[in-house]
């Protein structure tokens, strides 16, 4: 079976390989296609912006936080009733985590899918020559379809980019020049969301403006490769199905797609807002992602009702994990830029700052016993444990050093500033539920 798919990539961050995605989603989505996106590497804000724009979930694809096997049998499934998948890539094609592990590249390698190169060629002519013949030749596993220059005014300007593309023997699709309109605002963790954006009036911008510079039509007849259908695998329903809570609201939004898919596996999500509801709902286990707790910290602390609801809870012995955000909720308050402290849940006994921001940022693997697990950390906030707290397991980085991450423990509550991904494991919530000495088990 034949069908268009292709990863959209660049030779570092900030040549506009994002803004080139959401516009191509939008664009083809238009035309009446089928068009699934998907994101390389942790990034939960990226996926946000391509659900938007292709009206369908944008999925995860990480070969460090997964398994290959797994990888390539998510892909296949959100393909397989789609035309058209298209990949955005993270920072530099080559970028991984060790060398090319986990990169943009190994994801197109392990998928045998085509790749689109953005360049930034604002300030490069007839130069970009050999950066493409680099590109091209670094491994000879990955086939670049072709070139999109960005930043590019004139047309004698993409004459220079076109003629090198010529020399090295890869196509050149177009270039895009400047447009001021193209610009999502951003914070400290990425593209930024926020309901007061309208985001649909930014990607139709977008698409409007890639669509008249690109040759679209030539993109998809460059990337028509062989797909194989994924295998039917009957799911079957839990036992005793649990009533699983996840916060989920403007301040409580990184969330892996998969995830939550794996949840529902063993019952009903049950959606709630740390914002605005007044009341936890009755359920068996506690899901706090992460966010922007700092946006919102005033509005999470007047919550009264609420804080109430989750620290008995949490006190009474429910299971809960809480991360990133969703653990800087649980400490006892959040101290904003400026040094104002704000109450929240005050069940952890900590405290988180973004006052002197500092970046935390990379893979983590969770070691405990026989468990191994895989996520990723960043933020800029910085932890006060205010009494000794329990941890648990050893944490290290993607070069198997040992960091100074925590998974903290209280009760039947488990924290942590890092990001699991447990799309791909059976027995994350029987882990914790062992952990925490439960009783009853998950069917």
């Amino acid at each position: 079976m034949q069908k268009t798919q292709f990863l959209i990539t660049a030779p570092a961050s900030n040549a506009g390989k994002t803004t080139v995605t959401l516009a191509l989603l939008r664009a083809l989505t238009q035309q009446g296609f089928r068009v699934q996106p998907y994101k390389c590497g942790p990034d939960y804000l990226d996926p946000f912006h391509h659900t938007r724009a292709a009206g369908r979930q944008s999925i995860n694809l990480d070969t460090f936080m997964a398994s290959e096997t797994y990888v390539q049998d998510i892909y296949r499934k959100y393909f397989a009733d789609a035309d058209i998948a298209v990949l955005e890539g993270v920072m530099g094609l080559f970028d991984g985590a060790k060398k090319m592990q986990g990169s943009s590249a190994e994801i197109a390698i392990l998928l045998k899918i085509p790749v689109i190169l953005v360049i930034n060629a604002k300030a490069m002519a007839y130069s970009v020559a050999p950066l493409i013949y680099g590109f091209k030749h670094f491994d000879n596993r990955l086939k670049i379809a072709g070139v999109i220059f960005n930043y590019v005014n004139t047309a004698s300007h993409y004459q220079f980019l076109k003629d090198a593309c010529e020399e090295v023997g890869v196509e050149a699709l177009g270039y895009i020049p400047k447009n001021d309109k193209l610009q999502i605002p951003s914070r400290h963790l990425g593209l930024y969301i926020s309901d007061e954006i309208d985001y649909d009036k930014f990607i139709n911008t977008a698409a409007t403006h890639v669509s008249q510079h690109i040759d679209i039509e030539r993109l998809l007849a460059l990337t028509e490769t062989p797909f194989l259908p994924p295998s039917h695998q009957p799911k079957a329903s839990p036992k005793n199905p649990l009533k699983i809570l996840v916060a989920q609201d403007a301040a409580f939004n990184f969330i892996y797609y998969e995830n939550l898919q794996k949840l529902s596996q063993y019952g009903e999500l049950i959606f709630f807002s740390p914002l605005t509801d007044k009341k936890l709902p009755e359920g068996d286990f506690l899901y706090l992602a992460g966010g922007y707790p700092e946006l919102f910290m005033e509005a999470l602390s007047h919550n009264h009702s609420l804080k109430a609801s989750i620290l008995n809870y949490c006190e009474m012995g429910g299971l809960t994990y809480a991360e990133c955000g969703g653990m800087m909720y649980l400490g006892q308050t959040i101290t904003n830029e400026q040094g104002q402290a704000f109450e929240m849940v005050n069940f952890l006994d900590l405290t988180t700052s973004m006052a002197n921001k500092c970046l935390h940022l990379g893979y983590r693997k969770i070691h405990f016993n026989d468990f191994e697990i895989s996520g990723h950390e960043f933020h800029y906030s910085s932890v006060t444990v205010l009494r000794e707290m329990q941890t648990l397991g050893n944490i290290y980085n993607a070069k198997g050093l040992a960091v100074s991450s925590s998974l903290y423990r209280k009760k039947n509550t488990f924290a942590s500033y890092i990001h699991v991904y447990w799309g791909e494991h059976d027995d994350f919530l029987r882990f914790l539920q062992i952990l925490a000495f439960k009783a009853n088990s998950i069917a």
